[in-house]
C-alpha cells in the first residue's frame, strides 16, 4: 500500500505541472530540466525501495532535494566554468532512472506470477 504514496505524488505533480501555467527565463530551463530529471531518480528509488521493503520517508525526501539541489549546482558550475557538466547528472540520473525501473518492473511481473500461479493453485484443489 506503500508504494502508492511516490505514485500518487507523481501523478499530482504532473497534473499540477501541466495545469499551472508558469514562465520560467530561458537561462533556467537547464537547470529546471536538470532538477527534475534528479527529482524524478528519488521517486523512482522511493518506488524501488517500497517494493524491496527498504522505504524510508526521510531518506526519499532528502535525496529528493539534495539530488536536485546537487543537479542543478552542477550545471550552474559547468556554465560558469564553460564546460557542460550537467551531461554528468543527465547520464547518472537516466541510468539510475532505468535501473530503479527495471527493477521495479521485475518486482511487478514476479509478484503478478506469484499471485497467478496461487490463483491456478487454489482452483485446482
Amino acid at each position: 500500500m506503500w508504494f502508492l504514496v511516490p505514485i500518487l505524488g507523481l501523478i499530482i505533480g504532473t497534473f499540477l505541472g501541466s495545469n499551472i501555467s508558469f514562465q520560467l527565463p530561458p537561462i533556467y530551463i537547464k537547470y529546471m530540466s536538470i532538477a527534475v530529471l534528479a527529482s524524478l531518480d528519488s521517486v523512482f528509488g522511493g518506488i524501488k525501495a517500497i517494493f524491496e521493503d527498504t522505504f524510508d520517508g526521510t531518506i526519499l525526501l532528502t535525496g529528493f532535494f539534495t539530488n536536485a539541489l546537487l543537479a542543478a549546482l552542477l550545471a550552474y558550475l559547468g556554465d560558469r566554468l564553460g564546460v557542460d557538466l550537467y551531461y554528468a547528472a543527465v547520464f547518472a540520473f537516466g541510468v539510475r532512472i532505468f535501473q530503479n525501473l527495471a527493477t521495479i518492473r521485475h518486482h511487478t511481473l514476479t509478484n503478478y506470477r506469484q499471485r497467478k500461479q496461487r490463483n491456478r493453485g487454489v482452483k485446482n484443489e
